[in-house]
């Protein structure tokens, strides 16, 4: 089985899997520490081994708040995943993103690249698109790229916008499409 990569159909789950195992293994290795240091009758190395799983609870809280902000966000589901695969022969196809800011957590179940912009599509109905779509699009400005991104959150809207894309010819392609990808994939935890 090859690994899921950002952008990849199934990312989330993966990654969440992932997470959760590694945050299991530091909670292993915190216990684990805490119960040899009833066992320690050296009051120093009783104090390294009880410094030790402090310092320990630090990265695993690093690790535990990325997975605790997107405990609800579900996958893809499949029949939208079969619906979206047919434009991964034209353009360049993201899915199962989750963008983050400062102020924002949206999912992005898909994204699709296209020299007229960016379409992609929100799983959550309330969520924030409009200040989504300005934060995205001042990322794409900073990384001196066209600014247009599209959030929507109807599967139906959103899948009659891909529709309508034409395919991409030499001409139209200016070669921002891996940069941009690049660029969402990093703002993606």
């Amino acid at each position: 089985m090859k690994k899921k990569k950002k952008g990849m159909y199934g990312y989330r789950s993966a990654h969440k899997k992932n997470q959760i195992l590694i945050v299991l293994l530091f909670l292993a290795v915190i216990a684990a520490l805490l119960v040899a240091r009833q066992f320690i009758t050296w009051d120093s190395l009783r104090n390294l081994v009880t410094i030790s799983a402090i310092l320990t609870v630090l990265p695993m809280a690093n690790l535990a708040s990325p997975l605790v902000a997107s405990w609800k966000i579900a996958e893809t589901p499949a029949d939208f995943y079969e619906a979206c695969r047919p434009y991964e022969e034209k353009f360049p196809v993201l899915y199962d993103l989750i963008i983050t800011s400062s102020e924002l957590i949206i999912p992005i179940d898909v994204s699709v690249i296209h020299p007229t912009g960016v379409y992609m599509f929100c799983p959550v109905k309330t969520a924030d698109t409009k200040k989504a779509e300005k934060f995205l699009n001042e990322m794409l400005v900073g990384w001196k790229l066209d600014g247009n991104v599209k959030i929507m959150t109807e599967k139906k809207n959103y899948l009659n916008r891909l529709a309508t894309l034409k395919p991409v010819t030499e001409e139209d392609d200016d070669g921002s499409a891996p940069h941009v990808e690049k660029l969402l994939k990093s703002l993606s935890m």
